[in-house]
């Protein structure tokens, strides 16, 4: 029997991407679709859990599949396609809400951390995102979700929830199993080393969207918190915000971070954060050129997502079919 390596993740339209996002994810799904089946979906049915400018959210779609092409994934290789142009993930949605106790989704740490943060917009979408995860993995028998260490709860409540069914009906769906990422460096924000770095924090300051331009990407460096002790080397204790930067330069010159180090010597921290900057803004324009190229053929993004969504409509039918037989609806 020939070996399952489907595999899925998602990422939602909303705000742009960090570099932190794109180390810590784009990066590693485009070397993840030379080993696996890949299904790379731009979740938009999720982004809905709060409020947003439909104008903006259109527009942020395109953004997204053109900056994941523009990154080296390539639609060829991958099925990559719009959530909500796949009906299925709905539909199997529902029916798996039947599966799942409301105690669960209550204690979810994402449920928590939204509904404090949208007080006023606590909506049963944001319950159920986990249980419409869910489906995204289970619609196309994904044998690996591709997760940081931190990321395991939504993995871990699809396993449960596949297994229910399966135990119920008898083996429908594959129970997913997490790929941990290569970490590489982890990118916290600039003016507060504590956190990681993020494209919905609330000082845009402190991240680096990979739409920033140079100067945008120089200033935001040229902020960065670092110590009063001007001696540049990598102590994330004692130097967090010098650490962080280190780490970046790092990652993005393709040094270790010894070398980064030895490259400051008794240099100052303007030099040194000029010099960040510099090494990000040069690698992220050959990806904005080429995003604002595709941006630029809407023919040409609107037929990848068309292709992607016939391809993966056809696995998750397949699932959702099989699933309707066994809870025994009827279908004619």
């Amino acid at each position: 029997m020939e070996e399952n390596k489907n595999l899925y993740s998602a990422v939602q339209p909303t705000n742009s991407l960090t570099i932190g996002n794109y180390l810590g994810a784009v990066k590693n799904f485009v070397a993840l679709q030379n080993d696996y089946n890949c299904f790379y979906a731009i979740a938009n049915m999720h982004a809905i859990t709060v409020r947003q400018n439909p104008a903006e959210l259109r527009r942020r779609t395109l953004e997204l599949a053109a900056l994941y092409i523009a990154c080296g994934i390539d639609p060829e290789k991958c099925v990559l396609y719009v959530q909500s142009h796949v009906p299925a993930h709905a539909e199997l949605c529902w029916i798996l809400n039947t599966f799942t106790y409301v105690g669960e989704m209550e204690r979810m740490t994402q449920f928590k951390d939204k509904s404090r943060k949208h007080a006023d917009n606590i909506n049963m979408g944001l319950m159920d995102y986990p249980v419409l995860m869910a489906a995204d993995i289970l619609l196309y028998q994904t044998a690996y979700v591709p997760v940081g260490k931190d990321q395991t709860q939504h993995v871990e409540i699809t396993r449960d929830i596949a297994q229910r069914f399966n135990n119920a009906y008898s083996p429908t769906f594959t129970v997913p199993e997490c790929v941990y990422v290569k970490a590489g460096a982890k990118i916290c924000d600039l003016l507060d080393p504590s956190k990681k770095m993020s494209k919905s924090a609330e000082n845009v300051n402190g991240s680096i969207f990979l739409s920033d331009d140079k100067d945008t990407v120089i200033r935001k460096f040229k902020r960065a918190v670092t110590d009063s002790e001007a001696v540049i080397k990598y102590d994330p204790e004692t130097k967090p915000g010098v650490s962080n930067l280190l780490s970046i330069y790092s990652v993005f010159t393709d040094k270790s971070v010894a070398e980064a180090e030895a490259d400051f010597a008794g240099k100052g921290y303007g030099d040194f954060k000029l010099a960040v900057g510099e090494a990000v803004a040069d690698k992220l324009a050959p990806i904005q050129r080429e995003q604002a190229r595709l941006l630029a053929d809407k023919a040409y993004l609107d037929g990848v997502l068309k292709s992607g969504a016939e391809r993966a409509a056809y696995t998750a039918n397949k699932t959702l079919n099989k699933v309707y037989k066994k809870i025994g609806f009827y279908q004619g």
